[in-house]
C-alpha cells in the first residue's frame, strides 16, 4: 500500500459513499472531496462533510497509519489546524489537534472494493520484470484518449526543458542570443561531448563571440583552442599552425582561459561527429548568421530550418577528420537528421520557452512542426512499437520518452492516464 494510492482512491471516488462511518462510529456523508494539493500542507483543500448531521468545511490529511500524524509532526504545525478529517489506511491511534480536540478519522482498509485493489496489484505485479507495468493492456486503451495524453506528455517535456533555458537566461542577463549559443553548442556535442561543448560556452564571454563571429576561421580557432584541441606540439600542417597562431593571439587579446573546459572525446564517435568537425560546422553557422536567435524565432516551416542550418565545416575538413591525417574527400555539411536533432533538442524547446516568456501559447504550432519530423530510433520507442504503440513522428516518440521516463519507470501509474483508465475498469 502506498500513500499516493490513498490519494487516488479519494479523488476518484472509489468509496461506498452511503455506508461510511468514522472510526468512532459516526455517520459520514461526503459532500465535497476537495481539491488535491500537490504542494506542502494538507493533501486536500476545501473539502465538505456531514458528520452525524453536522456540516464541516476544511481540509483533509491522509496517511497509511493514523500514527503518521505524529511521526510527521503535524500536531505542532499550524498548517494542519483546519484539518477536519484524517483519512488513513489503518487507524492505529487517535489523533488530536494543537488545541487537544480529536480529529475524526476514516479508515479505508475494510471499505475499498476488492476488485479495485486486485486491479492495482495486477498492474504492479512483477513490475521489475516488465518493460512497463501495463504492457499486456496498453493496446486496449482508446486511441483518442492515448493521443490526447501524448499531447499533454509532450508539453510536460517542453516545460521541463524550459527550466534549463530559464536558468541559462538568468546567467546570461536575459540575453536570448547567448542562451541559443550555449544550447546549440551543447547540442552540437551530442551525448558524448555535450557537457564538454557547454563548458566552452561557460568559459568564454558571449560578447567576445559577437566580436569574432563575422570571421569563421577566427571563431573556429577560438572554439578549437578553448576545447584544448590546438595544444599539440608536433607540426600538423599549415592549417593547424594558422589556427594555433590565431588562438594564441585572441587568447592574449581577450584574456581567455580554457582551464575550466572539459576536453572533448573522440572515442566511440563516428568520424562525422568528431568534435573537430562539429566545432568547425558550428563556427561557420554563426559566421553566416549574425542574429541567429531572431531568425529562429521568425520561421516555423521545416524547409526554412533546413535552409538556415545548412552549414558545412571549413574546406580543410573536406579531406580531414582530425589534424594532420588526410581522408577521402567529402564535404562535411550538417545532414537533415542532424538538423532534426537540433530542432528536437534545442530550437523547439527554445521557441516554446520564448513564447512562454512573452505570454503566448504556440503549443499547437510546435506539435505540428514536431509531427513533420521522423520518430527517433531507440530501445524505448521500439518496445512501445512492439506493444502496438508505434511512433510515426518525433512528436509521438518524444511524448513516449516522457511517458516512460517520468511515469512508467517510476511506477507512477496513478498519475498516468493509461493507468487511471485501466484501474477505473476495476471499480
Amino acid at each position: 500500500m502506498r500513500e499516493d494510492l490513498l490519494h487516488f482512491i479519494w479523488k476518484t471516488n472509489k468509496l461506498p459513499l452511503k455506508q461510511l462511518k468514522t472510526a468512532k462510529g459516526e455517520e459520514l456523508l461526503i459532500l465535497n472531496f476537495g481539491q488535491h494539493n500537490l504542494n506542502s500542507g494538507p493533501d486536500f483543500f476545501n473539502a465538505k462533510f456531514e458528520i452525524n448531521g453536522q456540516v464541516w468545511a476544511g481540509n483533509v490529511e491522509m496517511h497509511l497509519k493514523a500514527s503518521d500524524w505524529y511521526a510527521h509532526g503535524h500536531e505542532t504545525d499550524s498548517n494542519y489546524d483546519n484539518v477536519i478529517l484524517h483519512v488513513v489506511w489503518e487507524d492505529d491511534i487517535s489523533v488530536f489537534r494543537k488545541d487537544n480536540t480529536e480529529i475524526p478519522t476514516l479508515e479505508l482498509k475494510n471499505i475499498v472494493p476488492n476488485s479495485f485493489l486486485s486491479g492495482y496489484e495486477n498492474l504492479l505485479e512483477n513490475s521489475k520484470k516488465k518493460f512497463i507495468n501495463c504492457e499486456s493492456d496498453i493496446n486496449t486503451i482508446d486511441d483518442f484518449l492515448f493521443d490526447n495524453f501524448l499531447e499533454r506528455l509532450y508539453i510536460e517535456r517542453l516545460e521541463e526543458k524550459s527550466k534549463l533555458i530559464f536558468d541559462l537566461l538568468n546567467v546570461s542577463n536575459n540575453n536570448w542570443e547567448h542562451v541559443l549559443f550555449s544550447m546549440l553548442l551543447k547540442n552540437f556535442g551530442s551525448k558524448v561531448n555535450g557537457e564538454s561543448f557547454l563548458s566552452i560556452s561557460k568559459s568564454i564571454n558571449f560578447s567576445i563571440v559577437r566580436k569574432l563571429q563575422n570571421n569563421s576561421t577566427v571563431l573556429e580557432s577560438v572554439l578549437l583552442g578553448m576545447a584544448k584541441l590546438l595544444d599539440r606540439k608536433e607540426d600538423l600542417g599549415d592549417y593547424y599552425r594558422k589556427l594555433q597562431e590565431e588562438f594564441t593571439f585572441q587568447k592574449n587579446k581577450f584574456n581567455l582561459d580554457e582551464s575550466g573546459v572539459q576536453k572533448p572525446d573522440f572515442f566511440g564517435l563516428r568520424p562525422n561527429n568528431f568534435p573537430t568537425i562539429r566545432l568547425s560546422q558550428f563556427s561557420n553557422l554563426y559566421a553566416q548568421n549574425i542574429n541567429l536567435f531572431s531568425k529562429v524565432m521568425e520561421i516555423s516551416k521545416l524547409e526554412d530550418f533546413y535552409s538556415l542550418f545548412s552549414a558545412k565545416a571549413s574546406n580543410y575538413w573536406d579531406n580531414h577528420y582530425t589534424f594532420g591525417k588526410e581522408s577521402k574527400p567529402f564535404k562535411k555539411s550538417l545532414t537533415r537528421n542532424t538538423i532534426d536533432l537540433i530542432l528536437i533538442n534545442t530550437l523547439i524547446p527554445l521557441k516554446f520557452a520564448y513564447s512562454k516568456k512573452l505570454g503566448k501559447d504556440i503549443s499547437s504550432e510546435l506539435i505540428t512542426l514536431m509531427s513533420g519530423l521522423g520518430a527517433e530510433k531507440n530501445s524505448v520507442i521500439k518496445k512501445f512499437s512492439d506493444l502496438s504503440k508505434k511512433s510515426n513522428n518525433a512528436f509521438q516518440s518524444q511524448a513516449k520518452l516522457q511517458l516512460y521516463n517520468k511515469y512508467c519507470s517510476l511506477n507512477h501509474c496513478l498519475k498516468c492516464t493509461v493507468g487511471n483508465s485501466l484501474l477505473n475498469r476495476n471499480s
